[in-house]
């Protein structure tokens, strides 16, 4: 199996075909377990490291060849891309074997002709790796940070206004962090001791969360699925932030939830056991692909009291209507905020889809809110770092359908406390906290 090649094939589909990288890259990682752990690490770092960069590295390419990256093949474009990140970013890899794997692999892939180019520009880059230009800092100051960070213009230029610069680069320094999985221990299963006993037995390295005490921060694991606390449902995968929403609605046993965009489930999941296996959830989603996701979670946690539905947010349920004590409205959205773990969000996210995005999120909340029961709660979140689609939405919800925010304080830990939630929300920045880009809201009708 050639390494490098099965890398190409997921960048092609990633950066040239709009294929998600969430959804590529575990399947082929599950296709070759086989691999050694090193050949699957080197995988993992090429491809990610390649979409990461991919703003830097078309900067770098377009310094040193004469077609520049946009007109190019996209095979070409990607291999060129794939052969700067090793010569920039992986020292364990010598500058020749990253440029003559790249043209064996043109040749292999029909481009005969076009292997003098690509060794070409490879190897003048090779030789110029430590004189390469970047924009000046204090005279370019918005395409140093697009470059450096390797972030779309659009991106950069939405953040420094609505942020500044101090905050815009601490997000974007953010988004390069190595990053442990953050995991929820389902509490009604197995208690915190027990789960890291478990894991430690297994040689995994455990860490405490750093806001929610459910939560452990785990690393040097090979597959999640082999783990026996995984195994017997005595945790998800689930980022704090997440958690915190569960947390702040402050969910009482024999509720009534309605979660109207719940996949993969973690938060529909964490109410389940704050509720100690009483009530009822309700958890839905678009696709009934997603909705097995969460069947299949379910399963494995041992939760009954949990129901699932195939449901578009934006289609009014009037089974259900003012019936909820809580709904759980964590929109579709720009997904700004989960960058650092999900590189090709930056590509495939744009300023027009994020204005047709907060249409989408007000047309989910609009039915949302007619879930509730008086003085039921809604909770309103997205994972992104955008005040359009986060505090401009929660006023539009004041103002148009007369819900009043609610303190957060008594829900959530004392650490995120301060005065936007004691009004009643929470903006989490990567780089400031310890957990992903995330908003949260908490509503009262």
């Amino acid at each position: 199996m050639n390494i490098r090649e099965l890398s190409l094939d997921v960048l092609m589909k990633v950066l040239e075909k709009g294929e998600y990288s969430s959804v590529v890259l575990p399947q082929v990682l599950s296709n070759y377990q086989y691999l050694e752990k090193q050949e699957r690490a080197f995988f993992t770092r090429l491809t990610e490291g390649t979409m990461e960069r991919a703003v830097e590295l078309d900067y770098v390419i377009n310094q040193f060849s004469k077609t520049k990256v946009k007109k190019m093949k996209p095979l070409i474009r990607t291999l060129l891309r794939m052969g700067v990140y090793q010569i920039l970013y992986m020292e364990q890899v010598p500058d020749r074997a990253a440029c003559n794997e790249s043209v064996k692999l043109a040749q292999k892939r029909g481009f005969h002709q076009l292997k003098g180019f690509v060794n070409g520009v490879l190897r003048n880059i090779a030789r110029n790796k430590n004189q390469l230009e970047y924009p000046n800092p204090q005279k370019e100051r918005q395409l140093y940070l697009q470059v450096k960070y390797s972030m779309p213009e659009w991106i950069v230029a939405l953040w420094l206004e609505q942020y500044g610069e101090e905050l815009t680069e601490t997000m974007l320094a953010a988004m390069f962090t190595e990053r442990k999985t953050s995991i929820r221990c389902q509490l009604q299963n197995a208690s915190v001791a027990q789960v890291v006993e478990s894991l430690q037995e297994q040689k995994v390295t455990v860490e405490a969360g750093a806001y929610v005490d459910a939560a452990l921060q785990i690393s040097a694991y090979d597959y999640l699925q082999q783990l026996e606390a995984f195994q017997k449902g005595w945790f998800v995968v689930q980022d704090e932030s997440s958690m915190l929403v569960a947390l702040a609605s402050q969910v009482k046993e024999e509720s009534f939830v309605v979660d109207v965009c719940s996949a993969p489930g973690g938060k529909s999941m964490h109410m389940a056991d704050l509720m100690q296996g009483t009530g009822q959830i309700s958890a839905r989603d678009l696709s009934l692909h997603k909705i097995q996701k969460i069947e299949e979670n379910c399963r494995r946690l041992g939760i009954h009291n949990l129901t699932t539905k195939v449901q578009d947010g934006t289609i009014l349920d009037e089974s259900i209507l003012e019936q909820a004590d809580v709904v759980i409205a964590d929109v579709p959205c720009s997904g700004l905020g989960v960058m650092g773990k999900k590189n090709d969000i930056k590509y495939k996210a744009s300023k027009e889809g994020m204005e047709q995005l907060v249409v989408l999120q007000r047309q989910i909340v609009s039915n949302a809110v007619k879930y509730l029961k008086p003085g039921g709660i809604l909770i309103y979140s997205t994972c992104t770092v955008n005040k359009k689609e986060n505090q401009e939405n929660v006023k539009w919800i004041v103002e148009e359908f007369g819900l009043t925010l609610e303190s957060l304080d008594s829900g959530i830990p004392e650490s995120l406390r301060s005065d936007t939630t004691a009004q009643g929300f929470l903006q989490l920045y990567p780089g400031i906290h310890s957990t992903d880009g995330f908003f949260l809201a908490k509503l009262k009708k």
